[in-house]
């Protein structure tokens, strides 16, 4: 409360024009919830984020700011929207998360900058993508990619391998082998900006391109042949398994050891398939977000078209993930 106090106090005392404690303020609003939402669980934070955000479009629509600070408002306004509408995707609310977006895009195109532009795009396709509008998530990958041709941060990177699992979605193969071969060339080319200096999910480490990797693989089906998807499902496990790595989020473990679930589940390794996937199932609530459920949901989908589906584990698997359910939206994330 004492926090919140202040806030109130430093938004409001410097009447007249905008000063720096007050950017100074959304700034670091911005730093701490870029670091903490891949780590923590989302309801802990979407009151802070929400906070943050109406901030951010009180003061730009407040008229006390001088032209050369409008253009770091419209910046943090767009990360602020940003995470807003991934958090808004997180608790299954496609229609928000949509128009948080949307929001993004308006203040990044405000601020001039490329790469927030290009962000936009990227979460556009992922959040149509984890809704199961494959052709929608390859358009806005697509167009993120060819609109901004000269960015050179990780983003450049993220938006072919969004486009990859998306083609993989809807069963093109050539097209899915297209997007990651020019993900690994954009690799070789990144030139790591100002979006990859804040990190969290705003940048996209090679880690993150393995973990993608695979799983367009395994939407494929390429994880019932040879040994390389296998192999690459471990190391995508392997390189989420640290929680004190500074690219480390809860999320891409787990869709990592959904991946690696699936691919031991066509090798007939049931128990294996346990193995990878009972860190899944012990997650809290609050950290069941939609691509997670989604993921745990392609297991159950693959355990109903395995061999082993009527033993007695593959049963007991089946029922645990029909009973895995959502995190659970906080008040101010409910319609009114």
């Amino acid at each position: 409360m004492a926090a919140r106090r202040a806030r109130d106090f430093a938004l409001g005392a410097e009447q007249g024009q905008l000063g720096d404690e007050t950017l100074g303020y959304l700034q670091d609003e911005v730093r701490r919830i870029t670091e903490q939402c891949p780590r923590v669980p989302l309801p802990t934070l979407f009151n802070v984020l929400a906070s943050a955000q109406s901030d951010a479009f009180r003061l730009i629509e407040g008229g006390r700011a001088r032209p050369s600070q409008m253009r770091q408002l419209h910046v943090l306004a767009t990360l602020l929207s940003w995470h807003m509408a991934k958090a808004c995707h997180d608790l299954g609310d496609e229609s928000s998360a949509m128009m948080h977006a949307r929001a993004a895009g308006v203040s990044a195109e405000q601020a001039e900058h490329p790469a927030l532009s290009a962000l936009v795009h990227g979460l556009k396709s992922l959040i149509s993508y984890w809704s199961g509008r494959g052709e929608d998530a390859l358009f806005h990958a697509r167009r993120g990619a060819a609109e901004y041709q000269q960015v050179h941060g990780t983003v450049s990177v993220w938006l072919p391998s969004l486009e990859a699992r998306a083609a993989a979605l809807l069963g093109d193969a050539a097209g899915a082998a297209v997007a990651v071969e020019q993900a690994a060339r954009r690799r070789e080319a990144v030139e790591p900006d100002d979006l990859d200096e804040l990190g969290g999910l705003l940048t996209f480490p090679a880690q993150k391109e393995l973990y993608y990797r695979v799983e367009t693989q395994v939407l494929l089906g390429q994880g019932a042949t040879g040994t390389a998807t296998g192999a690459a499902a471990e190391q995508a496990v392997a390189a989420f398994s640290d929680p004190d790595a500074p690219f480390w989020a809860f999320g891409d473990e787990a869709g990592a050891r959904c991946n690696l679930a699936v691919v031991r589940l066509h090798n007939d390794e049931l128990d294996g398939t346990v193995d990878a996937l009972r860190p899944v199932l012990d997650l809290p609530p609050g950290q069941r977000n939609r691509g997670i459920v989604v993921s745990a949901q392609r297991v159950h989908r693959a355990l109903g078209h395995s061999p082993a589906r009527t033993s007695h584990l593959a049963r007991g698997l089946r029922e645990e993930i029909t009973q895995y359910a959502p995190t659970t939206p906080p008040a101010t994330a409910l319609p009114r």
